[in-house]
Protein backbone atom coordinates (compact mmCIF):
# COMPACT_ATOMS: atom_id res chain seq x y z
CA UNK A 1 0.00 0.00 0.00
CA UNK A 2 1.63 3.36 -1.08
CA UNK A 3 1.70 6.22 1.41
CA UNK A 4 -0.94 8.85 0.99
CA UNK A 5 -0.03 12.24 1.29
CA UNK A 6 -1.85 14.32 4.30
CA UNK A 7 -2.96 17.79 3.86
CA UNK A 8 -1.36 20.65 5.83
CA UNK A 9 -2.90 21.53 8.89
CA UNK A 10 -4.18 25.38 8.89
CA UNK A 11 -2.99 27.76 11.58
CA UNK A 12 -6.67 27.44 13.16
CA UNK A 13 -6.17 23.55 13.09
CA UNK A 14 -2.78 23.87 15.15
CA UNK A 15 -3.87 26.07 17.58
CA UNK A 16 -6.64 23.67 18.11
CA UNK A 17 -4.55 20.80 18.63
CA UNK A 18 -2.21 22.69 20.66
CA UNK A 19 -5.21 23.70 23.23
CA UNK A 20 -6.36 19.39 23.38
CA UNK A 21 -2.42 18.86 23.93
CA UNK A 22 -1.85 21.48 26.76
CA UNK A 23 -5.45 20.53 28.74
CA UNK A 24 -3.68 16.80 28.42
CA UNK A 25 -0.90 17.63 29.84
CA UNK A 26 -2.48 19.85 32.12
CA UNK A 27 -4.76 16.57 33.70
CA UNK A 28 -2.09 14.30 33.55
CA UNK A 29 0.32 16.77 35.52
CA UNK A 30 -2.90 17.46 37.88
CA UNK A 31 -3.60 13.69 37.96
CA UNK A 32 -0.27 12.64 39.04
CA UNK A 33 0.30 15.47 41.66
CA UNK A 34 -3.55 14.92 43.29
CA UNK A 35 -4.61 11.83 42.18
CA UNK A 36 -7.16 11.69 39.76
CA UNK A 37 -10.07 12.12 42.25
CA UNK A 38 -8.83 15.50 43.50
CA UNK A 39 -9.07 16.89 40.12
CA UNK A 40 -11.21 19.50 38.52
CA UNK A 41 -12.56 20.39 35.43
CA UNK A 42 -11.77 24.08 36.54
CA UNK A 43 -8.62 23.25 37.77
CA UNK A 44 -7.77 21.41 34.65
CA UNK A 45 -8.40 24.86 32.70
CA UNK A 46 -6.68 26.81 35.16
CA UNK A 47 -3.51 25.06 34.95
CA UNK A 48 -3.75 24.72 30.94
CA UNK A 49 -4.69 28.78 30.92
CA UNK A 50 -8.26 28.38 29.29
CA UNK A 51 -11.92 28.98 30.25
CA UNK A 52 -14.27 26.27 31.88
CA UNK A 53 -16.15 26.89 28.50
CA UNK A 54 -13.00 26.32 26.30
CA UNK A 55 -12.28 22.57 28.08
CA UNK A 56 -15.83 21.36 27.20
CA UNK A 57 -15.69 22.50 23.84
CA UNK A 58 -12.86 19.95 22.94
CA UNK A 59 -13.59 17.30 26.14
CA UNK A 60 -16.55 15.85 27.61
CA UNK A 61 -14.92 15.14 31.14
CA UNK A 62 -11.15 14.85 33.03
CA UNK A 63 -10.89 10.82 31.80
CA UNK A 64 -12.00 12.09 28.27
CA UNK A 65 -8.67 14.70 28.30
CA UNK A 66 -6.64 12.03 29.59
CA UNK A 67 -6.89 9.58 27.42
CA UNK A 68 -6.53 12.12 24.74
CA UNK A 69 -2.62 11.08 24.02
CA UNK A 70 -4.25 7.08 23.66
CA UNK A 71 -6.13 8.14 20.86
CA UNK A 72 -3.66 10.01 19.37
CA UNK A 73 -1.12 7.19 19.03
CA UNK A 74 -3.73 4.85 17.79
CA UNK A 75 -4.09 7.09 15.05
CA UNK A 76 -0.75 7.29 14.25
CA UNK A 77 -0.11 3.32 14.29
CA UNK A 78 -3.27 2.85 12.32
CA UNK A 79 -1.87 5.51 9.87
CA UNK A 80 1.15 3.31 9.78
CA UNK A 81 -0.42 0.11 8.94
CA UNK A 82 -2.25 1.58 6.08
CA UNK A 83 1.42 2.64 4.41
CA UNK A 84 2.91 -0.84 4.81
CA UNK A 85 3.47 -2.27 1.79
CA UNK A 86 1.02 -4.63 0.09
CA UNK A 87 2.90 -7.86 0.08
CA UNK A 88 3.05 -8.07 3.76
CA UNK A 89 1.17 -10.51 5.08
CA UNK A 90 -1.30 -8.74 7.89
CA UNK A 91 0.59 -9.79 10.64
CA UNK A 92 4.05 -8.90 9.25
CA UNK A 93 2.39 -5.43 8.48
CA UNK A 94 0.54 -5.54 11.77
CA UNK A 95 4.14 -6.26 13.55
CA UNK A 96 6.03 -3.47 11.35
CA UNK A 97 3.76 -0.63 11.60
CA UNK A 98 4.06 -1.04 15.60
CA UNK A 99 7.62 -1.42 16.01
CA UNK A 100 8.20 1.91 13.43
CA UNK A 101 5.49 3.43 15.82
CA UNK A 102 7.35 3.13 18.89
CA UNK A 103 10.55 4.33 16.86
CA UNK A 104 9.06 7.12 15.88
CA UNK A 105 8.15 8.01 19.48
CA UNK A 106 11.88 7.30 20.87
CA UNK A 107 12.48 7.66 24.23
CA UNK A 108 9.53 6.92 26.12
CA UNK A 109 7.80 10.05 27.71
CA UNK A 110 7.43 9.59 31.42
CA UNK A 111 3.88 10.84 31.25
CA UNK A 112 2.95 8.58 29.22
CA UNK A 113 4.23 5.79 31.62
CA UNK A 114 2.72 7.76 35.30
CA UNK A 115 -0.50 7.61 32.81
CA UNK A 116 -0.19 3.53 32.48
CA UNK A 117 -0.54 3.44 36.17
CA UNK A 118 -2.94 5.92 36.71
CA UNK A 119 -4.69 3.53 34.36
CA UNK A 120 -4.71 1.09 37.22
CA UNK A 121 -6.01 2.81 39.81
CA UNK A 122 -8.66 3.73 38.37
CA UNK A 123 -11.60 1.87 36.81
CA UNK A 124 -13.70 4.69 34.74
CA UNK A 125 -10.12 5.44 33.23
CA UNK A 126 -10.23 1.25 32.48
CA UNK A 127 -14.14 0.91 31.76
CA UNK A 128 -12.89 4.11 28.89
CA UNK A 129 -9.97 3.17 27.88
CA UNK A 130 -11.01 -0.40 26.85
CA UNK A 131 -13.90 0.84 24.98
CA UNK A 132 -11.70 3.02 22.68
CA UNK A 133 -9.14 -0.30 22.28
CA UNK A 134 -12.92 -2.44 21.14
CA UNK A 135 -13.43 0.34 17.95
CA UNK A 136 -9.47 0.41 17.49
CA UNK A 137 -10.17 -3.63 17.11
CA UNK A 138 -12.59 -2.99 14.58
CA UNK A 139 -10.70 -0.58 12.52
CA UNK A 140 -7.61 -2.79 12.41
CA UNK A 141 -9.95 -5.94 11.59
CA UNK A 142 -10.81 -3.64 8.64
CA UNK A 143 -7.28 -2.96 7.45
CA UNK A 144 -6.28 -6.97 7.96
CA UNK A 145 -9.32 -7.89 6.15
CA UNK A 146 -9.20 -5.32 3.58
CA UNK A 147 -5.46 -6.39 3.19
CA UNK A 148 -5.87 -9.56 2.52
CA UNK A 149 -9.40 -10.70 1.87
CA UNK A 150 -10.73 -14.14 0.91
CA UNK A 151 -10.57 -16.26 4.01
CA UNK A 152 -13.94 -18.47 4.79
CA UNK A 153 -13.92 -17.91 7.89
CA UNK A 154 -14.40 -13.76 8.07
CA UNK A 155 -14.91 -11.59 10.12
CA UNK A 156 -13.65 -14.37 12.61
CA UNK A 157 -10.27 -14.29 11.54
CA UNK A 158 -9.74 -10.46 11.33
CA UNK A 159 -11.48 -9.75 14.70
CA UNK A 160 -9.18 -12.30 16.85
CA UNK A 161 -5.80 -11.34 14.83
CA UNK A 162 -6.57 -7.59 15.98
CA UNK A 163 -7.53 -8.64 19.29
CA UNK A 164 -4.52 -11.01 20.00
CA UNK A 165 -2.71 -8.38 18.66
CA UNK A 166 -4.02 -5.06 20.87
CA UNK A 167 -3.24 -7.51 23.79
CA UNK A 168 0.15 -8.54 22.85
CA UNK A 169 0.68 -4.70 22.71
CA UNK A 170 -1.27 -4.33 26.22
CA UNK A 171 0.71 -7.02 27.95
CA UNK A 172 3.91 -5.79 26.46
CA UNK A 173 4.17 -2.57 27.94
CA UNK A 174 2.62 -3.70 31.31
CA UNK A 175 5.80 -5.69 31.68
CA UNK A 176 7.61 -3.10 29.86
CA UNK A 177 6.74 -0.52 32.86
CA UNK A 178 6.93 -3.18 35.29
CA UNK A 179 10.55 -4.00 34.47
CA UNK A 180 11.72 -0.46 34.86
CA UNK A 181 12.04 0.02 30.85
CA UNK A 182 15.25 -2.49 30.36
CA UNK A 183 15.01 -3.22 26.74
CA UNK A 184 14.10 -0.65 24.08
CA UNK A 185 10.86 -0.41 23.86
CA UNK A 186 10.68 -1.22 19.75
CA UNK A 187 12.67 -4.32 20.95
CA UNK A 188 10.30 -5.65 23.62
CA UNK A 189 6.90 -4.74 21.18
CA UNK A 190 8.80 -6.84 18.50
CA UNK A 191 9.35 -9.94 20.60
CA UNK A 192 6.64 -9.79 22.45
CA UNK A 193 4.13 -9.58 18.81
CA UNK A 194 6.77 -12.18 17.52
CA UNK A 195 5.79 -14.57 20.43
CA UNK A 196 2.10 -14.33 19.48
CA UNK A 197 2.55 -14.36 15.92
CA UNK A 198 2.43 -18.08 14.76
CA UNK A 199 -0.67 -18.54 13.93
CA UNK A 200 -1.03 -15.70 11.67
CA UNK A 201 2.74 -15.35 9.98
Amino acid sequence: MEPTSEPTPTLRERKKEATRQALHEAVLRLAVERGLDAVTVDAIADEANVSRRTFSNYFANKEDALLYGDRMRVNALLELLRARPAGETPWQALTNAAVTHFEQIGEVDPNWVAQTRLLRRHPSLLAQQAAAQTLLEHELAAEVAARDPGHADEPMRSRVLAAVFMTALRTVFGLWVEQGGGAALPVAVRAGLDRAAEPFA
